[in-house]
């Protein structure tokens, strides 16, 4: 049992602890990308979007600023070889749909509830774009949470701890009184460890949203 008064969620599309996509990426970007004449296959799609991803991005210090419109353009132009605009912005304007996403786990309304009135508070902590907030209320869940630091608003990115302390202060909670969950050990481990919070690793410390619930002393 932990005795924290706030936990924080790794909401970061394409991955993440809470919203999951509803078809793999790859399959997207072609299936969409078919009527304008994008020709490589999933396979290749997935390779070039991970070569291109884990790329340097030159023009910013931060990948998303803002909606994130330039950064996404070079990622789906690279992974796919077509740079026609309006394939973009089908793309782009699809995943913010509830279309594009689902939750990765049933009870994860009636945990996040549970939570709140035991008194603890809930913040999201996400590397995206301002796509972020229209992309939760498709969902229905952006009522869930008390505050969202988004990297493209606040302007940093995990694994900087920056974001961290800024979830914190929007919670209104000491980073020493905070749990993150998420599932990358370099941004969401490390990160809100080094601003001071707990961190457990999706997968690893905890594998579901009871679960999580139960190492803070909330049972539901």
């Amino acid at each position: 049992m932990c005795g924290c008064r706030a936990t924080l969620w790794c909401v970061h599309p394409p991955t993440g602890t809470l919203p999951v996509p509803s078809q793999p990426m790859a399959q997207i970007y072609r299936s969409i990308g078919e009527k304008y004449g994008v020709k490589y296959s999933e396979n290749e799609i997935l390779s070039r979007y991970r070569r291109a991803y884990d790329q340097p991005w030159g023009r910013s210090r931060l990948r998303y600023v803002n909606d994130g419109r330039p950064f996404w353009q070079y990622i789906v132009s690279y992974s796919t070889g077509c740079s026609d605009a309006q394939y973009f912005e089908e793309l782009y304007n699809y995943y913010t749909t509830d279309k594009a996403w689902h939750l990765c786990d049933p009870d994860a309304e009636k945990v996040f509830q549970a939570l709140r009135k035991a008194g603890v508070k809930l913040g999201v902590v996400s590397n995206f774009d301002t796509r972020l907030r229209p992309l939760m209320q498709a969902l229905n869940c952006d009522n869930w949470f008390d505050a969202l630091a988004v990297s493209a608003e606040v302007e940093a990115e995990k694994p900087n701890p920056t974001i961290f302390l800024k979830a914190c202060d929007l919670l209104g909670v000491e980073p020493q009184d905070a749990v993150h969950v998420g599932d990358d050990r370099r941004n969401d481990i490390w990160g809100a460890r080094d601003a001071g919070c707990d961190a457990w690793l999706w997968g690893s410390d905890v594998h579901s949203f009871k679960e999580v619930a139960q190492r803070i002393g909330v049972w539901v």
